[in-house]
C-alpha cells in the first residue's frame, strides 16, 4: 500500500500539493511560536556594563505570594505559593559591599549605581566613574572629579568641552574630563560622574543597583550575601543588569503559547479539510479499489501513507523555515518595544520536534478521518456512492460540536456573570474559537442549511445560473464546506479579536479621560525635582498641581483574592500624605482599615484606608501618597506634574505661563490633549501584538482558503464540460462559478460574524453595557471585503483555466 501511496502521489501532484501548502504554513506558525516561547523561557541576556566583573551581586526581584489565604494554608503547602516579579528595581545596601570585602579570596568589591541622564535630545545612563572597572572602559583624558564627567566615546564629544546634563530632576553644566571607550557594543551611552556626584544623582544614596565582585569562591560570596540579595555569574549577570528582560520573558512565552496554540488548532480544521476534500475527490477511484478486492485496512494504509509522506516532506520544509519567521517575528516585537532589545532571540530543537510532533499528528488525524468513511462502505455501495454523497455526519462530529457550543456557552456566561472589565477578554476569546470549531464539525449541514435560506434571493438576483450554483453548493455541501470553514475561522477570528482590541482601547482612554481633571502637564524624563511642584503652583492661573507617579503594589494583609502575580495598580498624588491610601470600593476595605502592602521595589509598608471610591470597574487601582510611592520606584521621582487651571483660564494660557515658570529646568509643558495621547500611545503597543497575532492567523487561513478552493474548482473540468455540452456558454459557467463564490463568501461571513457574536456581545456587555462593540464599523466591511475578494478569486481563475479548452476534451478526462 505504501508503494501504491508513492505512485498515487506523482500522478496527483496537485491535490497533494493542496496538503503539502496547509501543513507547511501551521508546522511554519507553530515552530516560528515555539522559538519565542523557547526564547521567552530562556530570558537570555548578554551582560554588557557588568561583562569583566566574574560574580554580580543584585536585589531579589521575586516575591512569594499565597494563592489563598495564608490562614488556611499548612507548612508543607509550597506549591500553594507563587513567585511575582516585582517591578521597580530592587537596590542593595551599602554595607553589603564592605562584607564582601571581608570574604577571603575577593581581590575587589565594586557598587554600580545606573540612572538616567539627558543632555539636551541625548539619552544616556550616569554611572560613578569607580564602576567603570566593571566593563572595562578605556580611558583618554583624567578620571572626573566633582563637577566633571567622562563621557562615552559614542556621544562624539571632546575633553574640555561644557556639557549641560539633566539627572534626578535636577540640571547642572558639567566639564568633560575624559573619554570612555567600550571594549564591545553597549544598548546604552554612559556618563562617568564622580563617586560623590553620582551617589546624590542616583537619587538612592547609600544602596547599589548591583554589586561586582572579583575574585573570591561562589559559594562563600553567596554565604555572605544570604537573604540581602542574589549571586549570578555568566549569563545570568545579564539578568541584574537588564531586569526589566525577566517580566518581559514571562509576557513573550504567553504570547507565545496563545499564538502557537490558536494556530494548531486552526492548522488541526485546516488540514483535515484541505485531506478530507482531497479524498472526497477521488471517492470513484478509492470506489474501484475497494470494488477489486482491496480491504479497508488496506486502504486506511494507503491514505495514511499518502498523508505521512506529504506531511513529512512540509514539516520538514517548515522547520528548517521556522526560526527564520520566529526570528523576524522576534525582530519586530523588539522594534515595536514589546520585548527589550538586549533580550537575545534563542531556537533549539525542541520548538521543531513539537512543530512537528503537532503537525504530523494532525495530519494522521485528519488522514484517519479522510480515509474511515471510504474504507468502510460496501464495494458494491462504492460506485454509487462516489457520484453523490450523501452522509457526512458522523458521531465524533456531533460530540466536538456539542462540547465546543457548551463550552462557548458556558465562557459567554463566565465573561457576563463573573469577569468585569478589560479582563473580560480572556474568556471572550477562547469563546471565538469554541464556537468556530462547533461550528466547524458541522459545517457541511450549516452550509446546506444556510444555502437553502439564501435560496430565495440568489434565485431573485442570479436567475438560472444562481439556481445551478445553489443546487451545487447543496448537493456538494461537503466540499463547499470545505471552502466555507477556512473563510469563517478567518472572518470570526479576525472581527472577535479587532474589536474586542477597539473595545478594550476606547474603554480604557475612557476611563481615563472620565478620571482625568489636569489642563495641562509638566514632565521631566530624569524625574521632577519636588522643588519644581512649589514654582508651578505659585504660577498665576493655575488651582492645583498634584505629582502623579504610577507603580504596582503587593497586598499581603488582608489577604487580596482578586490579586494575581500582576499585583494591583498603584497610583502616587500629592494630595495624600503620610502612610495612607484610598481603595476602590470593589475590594471590600473599610475606612479605618490597615493594609500590609508591598511597594514595587519589595518594601513593606503598613497604610490605613482613608477613603473608599467608587472606580470603573476594570480600572481600579490603590491610591496613595506620592511621597511613599515615588521614592521606591525604579526613577525614584514623579515623572509628572498634573496641573489644573483656575476658573477663566484657558488651556493654551496655562500652557504659556508654566513654560515661562520652568524655563532652564530639564521639563517640558503639554496641554491635556498631550496626557490623552501618550496615554493613548500606551495602549498601540499592546494593539500592534493583537493585530499581529490576527494577522498571523488570518494569513494561515487565506493560503488555506486559496489552497482548497484552487483544489475544488480545477478538479471539476469535466463537470464544467459536461455543462457546456448540455447547452451552457462559457460564461455562463464562469457566471455560476462566480455565483458560487459569492454564495460561498455569504455563508461564511454570515457563520463567521455568529461566531465572533459569540465573543463580542458578552464581552462589551461587561465593559460598555452595550452588545455593539467600539471601533468604526469599516473594520468589519473590510474583513467582508476581502473574504468576498478571496472566494471570488480562487474560484473564477481555477475556472477559467478549466474551461479555456475544448468542452469534449475536458469531459475526456478523468475526475
Amino acid at each position: 500500500m505504501f508503494k501504491l501511496a508513492l505512485r498515487t502521489l506523482r500522478l496527483r501532484k496537485g491535490g497533494f500539493l493542496a496538503t503539502f501548502v496547509a501543513v507547511f504554513f501551521g508546522a511554519l506558525v507553530v515552530s516560528a511560536c515555539g522559538g519565542l516561547m523557547e526564547t521567552g523561557i530562556r530570558s537570555e541576556t548578554p551582560v554588557q556594563r557588568l561583562a569583566a566583573a566574574p560574580i554580580v551581586v543584585g536585589g531579589q526581584q521575586t516575591l512569594e505570594l499565597p494563592k489563598e489565604d495564608p490562614a488556611t494554608l499548612e507548612p508543607d503547602d509550597k506549591h500553594k505559593f507563587e513567585n511575582a516579579t516585582l517591578p521597580e528595581r530592587v537596590r542593595l545596601d551599602a554595607g553589603l559591599a564592605d562584607r564582601l570585602r571581608a570574604v577571603p579570596g575577593v581581590t575587589n568589591v565594586v557598587g554600580e549605581y545606573s540612572f538616567p541622564v539627558q543632555s539636551g535630545p541625548v539619552s544616556a545612563l550616569g554611572h560613578a566613574w569607580d564602576s567603570a572597572v566593571l566593563t572595562p572602559y578605556t580611558l583618554k583624558g583624567d578620571a572626573p572629579k566633582p563637577g566633571e564627567v567622562v563621557v562615552d566615546a559614542g556621544l562624539g564629544l571632546a575633553v574640555g568641552d561644557t556639557l549641560p546634563i539633566a539627572a534626578h530632576g535636577r540640571a547642572g553644566q558639567y566639564r568633560i574630563s575624559g573619554i570612555a571607550e567600550a571594549p564591545q557594543a553597549m544598548r546604552d551611552a554612559a556618563v562617568f560622574f564622580a563617586p560623590s556626584d553620582a551617589e546624590t544623582l542616583s537619587g538612592h544614596p547609600g544602596r547599589f543597583d548591583t554589586i561586582g565582585v572579583f575574585g573570591g569562591d561562589v559559594a562563600a560570596v553567596t554565604a555572605a550575601v544570604g537573604d540581602a540579595g542574589v549571586v549570578t555569574t555568566g549569563v545570568d549577570r545579564g539578568a541584574l543588569e537588564f531586569p526589566e528582560t525577566s517580566k518581559s520573558g514571562e509576557n513573550l512565552i504567553v504570547l507565545a503559547a496563545v499564538s502557537g496554540g490558536l494556530s494548531a488548532m486552526v492548522m488541526v480544521f485546516v488540514v483535515a479539510g484541505t485531506l478530507t476534500l482531497s479524498t472526497q475527490q477521488r471517492q470513484r477511484e478509492l470506489a474501484l479499489l475497494r470494488a477489486v478486492g482491496t480491504t479497508p485496512r488496506q486502504l486506511r494504509r494507503m491514505v495514511l501513507g499518502e498523508a505521512l509522506v506529504v506531511g513529512l516532506l512540509a514539516v520538514g520544509a517548515a522547520v528548517v523555515l521556522g526560526p527564520v519567521l520566529a526570528r523576524w517575528l522576534f525582530g519586530e516585537l523588539a522594534d515595536h518595544h514589546v520585548v527589550p532589545d538586549v533580550l537575545v532571540f534563542a531556537q533549539g530543537w525542541v520548538p521543531a520536534v513539537v512543530a512537528a510532533g503537532a503537525s504530523l499528528l494532525a495530519v494522521v488525524g485528519a488522514s484517519f478521518v479522510a480515509g474511515r468513511r471510504a474504507s468502510r462502505i460496501r464495494p458494491t455501495e462504492a460506485l454509487a456512492e462516489a457520484a453523490v454523497e450523501r452522509r457526512w455526519l458522523t458521531p465524533i462530529r456531533l460530540i466536538t460540536a456539542i462540547l465546543c457550543f457548551g463550552g462557548g456557552t458556558a465562557l459567554g456566561i463566565v465573561t457576563v456573570a463573573v469577569m468585569t472589565g478589560p479582563v473580560a477578554a480572556s474568556t471572550a476569546g477562547p469563546a471565538v474559537m469554541l464556537w468556530a470549531f462547533g461550528l466547524a464539525a458541522i459545517s457541511p449541514g450549516v452550509t446546506k442549511l444556510v444555502a437553502t435560506l439564501l435560496s430565495g434571493p440568489v434565485h431573485a438576483l442570479t436567475g438560472v445560473n444562481g439556481r445551478v450554483a445553489l443546487r451545487n453548493t447543496r448537493v456538494g455541501a461537503v466540499r463547499a464546506a470545505g471552502a466555507v470553514t477556512p473563510i469563517m475561522l478567518a472572518v470570526g477570528i479576525a472581527t472577535a479579536n479587532i474589536y474586542l482590541q477597539t473595545t478594550q482601547e476606547a474603554v480604557s482612554n475612557q476611563a481615563y479621560t472620565e478620571d482625568l481633571r489636569a489642563d495641562a502637564v509638566v514632565a521631566g524624563p530624569s524625574g521632577l525635582d519636588p522643588s519644581v511642584a512649589g514654582r508651578v503652583r505659585a504660577v498665576p492661573g493655575v488651582a492645583s498641581a498634584s505629582e502623579y507617579v504610577t507603580s504596582t503594589v503587593f497586598v499581603e494583609k488582608p489577604f487580596d483574592s482578586g490579586q494575581n502575580d500582576d499585583g494591583r495598580p498603584a497610583l502616587g498624588v500629592s494630595e495624600l500624605t503620610g502612610n495612607t491610601v484610598e481603595v476602590p470600593s470593589a475590594f471590600g476595605h473599610h475606612v479605618g482599615d490597615t493594609l500590609s502592602l508591598r511597594l514595587g521595589d519589595g518594601t513593606p509598608a503598613d497604610v490605613r484606608v482613608t477613603a473608599v471610591v467608587d472606580q470603573r470597574p476594570g480600572f481600579e487601582q490603590l491610591v496613595l501618597p506620592a511621597s511613599l510611592l515615588a521614592p521606591h520606584t525604579t526613577l525614584g521621582l514623579a515623572p509628572q506634574l498634573l496641573v489644573r487651571a483656575a476658573p477663566g483660564v484657558d488651556s493654551a494660557t496655562l500652557t504659556a505661563r508654566l513654560r515661562e515658570a520652568t524655563a532652564g529646568l530639564p521639563v517640558s509643558v503639554g496641554d491635556r490633549g498631550t496626557l490623552i495621547a501618550a496615554h493613548a500611545k500606551g495602549n498601540e503597543v499592546g494593539a500592534w501584538v493583537n493585530y499581529l497575532l490576527v494577522g498571523m492567523i488570518i494569513a494561515y487561513t487565506v493560503i488555506s482558503v486559496v489552497n482548497t478552493l484552487v483544489t475544488a474548482t480545477a478538479r471539476r473540468r469535466r463537470e464544467f464540460g459536461v455543462q457546456r455540452l448540455s447547452g451552457f456558454t462559457r460564461g455562463q459557467v464562469l457566471r455560476m462559478a462566480g455565483v458560487e463564490g459569492g454564495l460561498i463568501a455569504t455563508i461564511a461571513v454570515l457563520l463567521g460574524t455568529l461566531t465572533a457574536a459569540g465573543a463580542i456581545v458578552p464581552f462589551c456587555l461587561v465593559v460598555t453595557g452595550s452588545p455593539l462593540p467600539s471601533g468604526p464599523v469599516t473594520i468589519y466591511l473590510t474583513v467582508l471585503a476581502i473574504a468576498v475578494v478571496l472566494a471570488l478569486v480562487a474560484i473564477l481563475v481555477p475556472a477559467w483555466a478549466a474551461t479555456r479548452g475544448r468542452a469534449v476534451d475536458a469531459t475526456s478526462v478523468g475526475e
